[in-house]
Order: structure tokens, then C-alpha cells, then sequence
């Protein structure tokens, strides 16, 4: 029996493929690539961030189910726990599962397997306590992911993943260490702490668990590096800043939301500081650790956002030289505070301030990129890929930037490797092994 899985949206969902691929193969199934035709089952994680990211779901799903009419089509994620009842008018789909019940998803395949055609099996109830699949050796790459936070109580105005995803739930310390003891068995040299909302860590478990005690035990296992996740700007504490400014093993790159530069508009989305809350954190990080990565989030075309407001807006992020921006226009999730606000953003207008955002960020890309010229970089391959007729071994930096080493023999290591960048090219840094 073989499947295949596709993945929208954020780290997490990586991670929870992942997770429900070694699922899936440990019961003796197969995996091949999604777009493979004629597979017993194809998966779609979803995301519910943005209204493009569920009209491509849709469409990947209807596309799905007219190549392959005979196979098991599930649905699952944050989109499907949300939007249930529009995905079950798509007639096809047979399962359709929520953010809690991905690890009953083997169960719930076998029992639609040869079943006749009838509305999809929903699945879609939720869980009080913290629920993960425990990934043990199933992840293939260098680098692995561990979820240790699933959730969010902060209701931003704009945002629907508290909806989908329910309040902070946290992976218990020893369980969390039982897994990352494991990824570190099994030859992974990078984990990737991940979470919906990871700085909220442990504040739903009492007592003394937060994540820089969950950190510093991991880190007492020996992992090659250890990254952290998003982290929210109000949520570092000083004991965190002092693990940062302390610990080499914990990647010089830190992934910190900014959503916007304006205040007026901070203030409009429900967030928890503002600019001069932001840039003094950033100052401080990089006192810290000289050469800290930042990269961070920026929504354009929040409801009542001007001219002014996204000029301000482009001012800050130049300020703040991040390493890497993810730019987006704001999308109206129903339910929310932001969808019923006035003076709504038209399309074009949101598209237009997003491209100016979006060449400045290839420009901040691309600068921080070219800082590291000459330099000696630690470099942690994670694939094979061919780009002008050669092939090249790609991965990432401690500072997650994106490296490019010409491979010769078509070999994979396995571990670092020191190189030194050399120029920047099809947006990433080719190096030289040393």
C-alpha cells in the first residue's frame, strides 16, 4: 500500500507530515511523492492562515480526487478543523480530520478502505491535554523537528489559529526529553523546537516548566544544535536572554513576529507592544550574540492601515535589518475582531504594498547573505538538488542561511560540514567545503 502527503502552511504542520508519515510507514505502507498517480492514499495537511491558503487547498484537493478517484483521500489540519463543513460538500474526500486525531489516522484509513462512496468521516473532536505522534527515528533529514506546544490564548484580532487550534497545551518536560533523546539516537544533528505558540511553553503544566528549563535539559543531551521556533516579542524572559547569550549550541537565529511597524495599526491588531518594545529587543538580542539572524512576519493591508501606515511600516523593517521577512497580505478570517472592522484594504491595494515589502526583503536577504562572504559557516545538509545541470548539496547555517556546496560524487553527509561562502546565487550562498 502506498501514500503520499502534502503540506501547507507552517513549521508545525512539517513536523506533524512528518510524524504521520512514520506513522504510516511503521504499519507497513509506503510513501511516494504526492503527485505520484495511482496511489492507495493521498493525505493534504491544511492550513486556515489565509483565505489563498485554503483556496489552494481546495483545489489541490478536487485536482486530487479527479486523478485518482479510486483512492482514499483525507483532508486533516487546521483547515479541516475549521472548515469541515464547507470541505465536506467536495464529494470525494472520505476523512476528514481535525488538529487532535492525525495520530488515529491509520485506524480511521483502514476502516474507509473499500468502503462505497458516501460522505466523508468526520473526525474532529478535541483533546484537553497536549497530543503529538511521537516522531522517534521516522524523520529522514539532518535536521528534525520536535513539537513541544501545540495552541493559542492570545486571540490576536486578525487571527483564526486559536479557533482551529485551541488554547496552549505543552509536551510534558519528560516526555519531551524522551523524544529529543531519540532524534538524537537516531543521528539527527539539529533539532527544531516548534510549536504554535512556543514562548508560552509549560504555562499550562504549573510548577517550574517554561522553555528555557525544557531548553537547557536538551541541550545537557548533547545535540549537535538545537533552533528555536517563532517566539512571541513580549515573551522573552531573562533567563532566556542569558541562555542565548550563553549557549553556541543554540542557533544565532531567532524567528520574532513584528505583523507590523506602525503602532496605530499594533495597537488596532490586538498585539502586546510596540516599535520601541521592538527595537529594543532586537538591540539587546544582538549586544547578546553579535550577528543574530532575525526574521520575522509582516502582514500589509490591515483594515484601517494607510498610506502612512505602510510607509511607516517599510521604514521600521529597513531599520531593523532582518535576516529574512515572510511577507503577506492580511486575509479576513471569519470570526475574528478584524473582519467586522471598517475601512477594509481593497486587494490591489494590499498586492501593491506587499511587493514593495517583498523586494525590500529579498534585498535584507540578500545583505545578510553577503555579510557571511569569507566567513566559516557550519553547514547541515538536508537534500540533493540540480540547478543548471549540476548538482549541489543544499541546507542551512547555524543562521538559517541557505547554503548551496557542489556535490561530485552525489553523496548526502551526514553531519556538519565547514565551509567558507563564496558568492550569493539563486537566492542562496554557494560555499566551498574547507
Amino acid at each position: 500500500m502506498q501514500f503520499g502527503i502534502y503540506t501547507f502552511g507552517c513549521k508545525v504542520n512539517q513536523e506533524e507530515s512528518a510524524a504521520m508519515s512514520a506513522l504510516f510507514t511503521a504499519a507497513g505502507w509506503q510513501e511516494a511523492p504526492f503527485d505520484t498517480l495511482g496511489l492507495d492514499l493521498y493525505i493534504i495537511n491544511t492550513c486556515t492562515v489565509t483565505q489563498m491558503a485554503e483556496r489552494k487547498a481546495r483545489t489541490l484537493i478536487r485536482h486530487t480526487i479527479r486523478e485518482n478517484p479510486q483512492a482514499v483521500i483525507a483532508v486533516v489540519g487546521c483547515y479541516a478543523q475549521t472548515g469541515a463543513k464547507a470541505l465536506s460538500e467536495i464529494e470525494g474526500i472520505d476523512l476528514i480530520v481535525g488538529v487532535d486525531r492525525r495520530a488515529e489516522l491509520p485506524a480511521l484509513v483502514a476502516a474507509r478502505m473499500g468502503a462505497a462512496a458516501e460522505p466523508p468521516l468526520l473526525a474532529l473532536e478535541r483533546n484537553e491535554a497536549f497530543t503529538t505522534i511521537s516522531l522517534g527515528s521516522g524523520q529522514r533529514r539532518t535536521r528534525a523537528y520536535l513539537k513541544i506546544e501545540d495552541g493559542c490564548d492570545q486571540f490576536c484580532h486578525y487571527c483564526a489559529i486559536p479557533y482551529a487550534r485551541g488554547p496552549v497545551r505543552s509536551l510534558p518536560p519528560k516526555d519531551a526529553l524522551y523524544q529529543a533523546q531519540a532524534l538524537i539516537e537516531a543521528g539527527h544533528r539539529e533539532l527544531v523546537l516548534t510549536g504554535i505558540h512556543i514562548g508560552a511553553y509549560g504555562q499550562d503544566l504549573g510548577g517550574d516548566a517554561d522553555l528555557t528549563a525544557l531548553l537547557t535539559r536538551i541541550l545537557q543531551l548533547n545535540p549537535g544544535r538545537v533552533r528555536l521556533g517563532s517566539i512571541e516579542p513580549h515573551q522573552f524572559t531573562e533567563e532566556l536572554f542569558e541562555l542565548i547569550g550563553s549557549e553556541p549550541r543554540l542557533c544565532p537565529h531567532l524567528h520574532i513576529p513584528l505583523q507590523s511597524g506602525s503602532d496605530k495599526v499594533l495597537a488596532a491588531m490586538g498585539r502586546h507592544y510596540d516599535t520601541a518594545f521592538y527595537r529594543d529587543l532586537l538591540a539587546r538580542l544582538r549586544s547578546l550574540r553579535p550577528g543574530l539572524a532575525i526574521s520575522t512576519d509582516v502582514m500589509v493591508g490591515y483594515p484601517g492601515e494607510t498610506e502612512e501606515d505602510a510607509a511607516d511600516v517599510a521604514a521600521f523593517c529597513a531599520e531593523c535589518g532582518f535576516a529574512s521577512m515572510h511577507v503577506f497580505p492580511y486575509s479576513r478570517r471569519p470570526g475574528t475582531v478584524a473582519d467586522t472592522l471598517p475601512d477594509q484594504v481593497q486587494q490591489a491595494e494590499k498586492a501593491r504594498r506587499a511587493a514593495i515589502l517583498g523586494r525590500l526583503a529579498e534585498e535584507q536577504r540578500e545583505a545578510y547573505a553577503l555579510a557571511h562572504l569569507g566567513r566559516e559557516l557550519q553547514f547541515l545538509p538536508e537534500r540533493i538538488v540540480k540547478l543548471e545541470g549540476r548538482e549541489y548539496i543544499s541546507g542551512y547555517s547555524a543562521e538559517y542561511i541557505p547554503l548551496l556546496l557542489p556535490c561530485d560524487d552525489g553523496e548526502l553527509p551526514q553531519d556538519f560540514v565547514s565551509v567558507t561562502g563564496e558568492k550569493y546565487w539563486q537566492g542562496s550562498l554557494l560555499v566551498a567545503g574547507k
